[in-house]
């Protein structure tokens, strides 16, 4: 049997669109592994194994559940298993949001557990953003982290009401030192062009998301916890993990695989793999960035109904995402990170939209991955001491923090402790599977269509928001 090896994701450069003066990248995982380079593979598994603890996945979530429960319990066999290289999924390609944002609904939260628990939460994930930067500070990781907050800003007449509305509901949730800025104050931080309005949240850090997942990796592993790559698991069952190379018998199993868990036998409509892709242009020129501002580095989004998310990294370019084609038939998810043209052209539309400046910019590199979503849009952590089996994810694009607090308290559940952590809302929450197929399909590409189209309905002028929005909204469920 042939074992998997190194990736060798297509290289493939688009030279037909007189936009671009440069040829883009397309793929190739991700823009920030192009900087830092792909790791050295770590050996798969060779044979059956047996070990205290298995983890499946080595993205955010099953690094951070091994590193915090071998800080715990510095006894336990601690085994992770990855299909391709830690690092490799979502962990990988993000926009590099460290954000305190709560990945999911509060309300939906709430119905169950109220409000209490809710602001815990919130309170929770305020104190994870700073304990990522204080890991990766203690175990000499540099992950270009600036902790300077995110804005998030209206620029239509439509999304103003909806922006004032997202910050009175960050407030009444937990949110804390939220300010509201004004257009001119806007401007002293971002010069957007035709920004209304916008709020500042501070709880939010800019970081280098290869940077941040191989240097965690590196502190697992240098505490003693086993990491297998090449190794794609099959099928989990209580006390059993199975890959085409071996078995491996665990007491305690995670399984931690975000956009990537409908590959497992029995899960394929569990969460559903919503496709995001990014753009991230050539460095700006200084004379530039004096017109544009952006000195502190926050991370940016604005009220679209869409969804649209950036930075500028450390190396002075921009990164734009969006979401793209939202979602391939079958909930396929592909490996090497390709990008359409259409979302290429959608995605340098939204970037010279919001700073008409970098028209002539050139776009570097574009790519794209997946986020788990469940049916009701709001993430979970499991465990069943009974089987043995627990798991965490369906962060909806928010996993970079999040990740971190559900590995945490997946360390006490798998302990057995009961802890603050454990009792937060998002512990055994519970939520249906999606639809079968056509009507996953239809129903995720008819969302996003009516998103769009709102989304155009407000820039060509409309001053409230949209009916086809509200029809979306009903679509998700959420």
């Amino acid at each position: 049997m042939t074992k998997p090896g190194p990736p060798r994701p297509p290289d493939q450069r688009s030279r037909n669109h007189d936009w671009l003066s440069a040829p883009v990248l397309n793929g190739n995982v991700s823009f920030w592994y192009r900087q830092t380079g792909f790791p050295e593979r770590r050996p798969p598994l060779d044979g059956d194994l047996a070990t205290d603890v298995c983890v499946v996945g080595a993205g955010f979530t099953g690094l951070w559940t091994a590193y915090y429960l071998k800080q715990a319990a510095p006894d336990l066999d601690i085994t992770v298993v990855e299909r391709e290289f830690a690092g490799f999924g979502a962990s990988g390609r993000n926009a590099g949001w460290l954000s305190c944002k709560i990945a999911g609904s509060a309300a939906t939260y709430a119905k169950r557990r109220g409000r209490d628990a809710v602001i815990a939460l919130q309170r929770e994930m305020i104190h994870t953003v700073d304990e990522v930067i204080s890991v990766a500070r203690t175990e000499g990781i540099e992950a270009d982290i600036v902790k300077n907050g995110y804005l998030t800003v209206a620029h239509s007449a439509a999304q103003l009401p909806r922006l004032r509305a997202a910050y009175d509901h960050l407030r009444h949730w937990g949110g804390q030192d939220l300010e509201w800025l004004s257009a001119p104050r806007l401007a002293e931080r971002l010069r957007l062009d035709g920004a209304l309005a916008a709020y500042h949240n501070p709880h939010c850090a800019r970081v280098h998301p290869a940077k941040l997942v191989r240097g965690l990796a590196r502190a697992v592993e240098a505490k003693g916890v086993r990491l297998l790559e090449s190794t794609p698991v099959t099928a989990i069952a209580p006390g059993r993990v199975d890959t085409p190379f071996g078995t491996i018998r665990a007491g305690r199993i995670v399984r931690a695989t975000e956009g990537f868990t409908s590959g497992i036998e029995g899960e394929r409509r569990t969460w559903l793999p919503m496709n995001s892709s990014m753009i991230v242009t050539q460095p700006l020129p200084d004379e530039l960035w004096k017109r544009l501002g952006w000195e502190g580095q926050e991370l940016l989004s604005d009220a679209t109904h869409a969804y649209t998310y950036g930075q500028r990294t450390a190396d002075g370019r921009i990164a734009i995402g969006g979401r793209g084609v939202p979602y391939k038939f079958g909930s396929r998810t592909d490996r090497a990170g390709q990008t359409s043209p259409e979302t290429v052209r959608a995605l340098r539309r939204i970037l010279t939209g919001l700073f008409p400046d970098t028209a002539e910019a050139a776009i570097d590199h574009t790519w794209s991955g997946v986020l788990a979503v469940p049916r009701d849009w709001c993430a979970s952590i499991t465990y069943d001491p009974a089987t043995g089996l627990g798991s965490a994810g369906g962060y909806v694009g928010h996993g970079v923090a999040a990740t971190n607090l559900a590995g945490r308290t997946l360390s006490d559940l798998l302990l057995g402790r009961s802890t603050a952590l454990t009792a937060l809302p998002w512990v055994g929450h519970r939520t249906r599977r999606w639809e079968p197929e056509p009507f996953r399909w239809i129903g995720v590409h008819g969302m996003y269509a009516a998103y769009r189209a709102a989304d155009r309905s407000e820039s060509s002028g409309r001053t409230t928001t949209s009916p086809i929005a509200r029809l979306a909204d009903r679509i998700s469920g959420r």
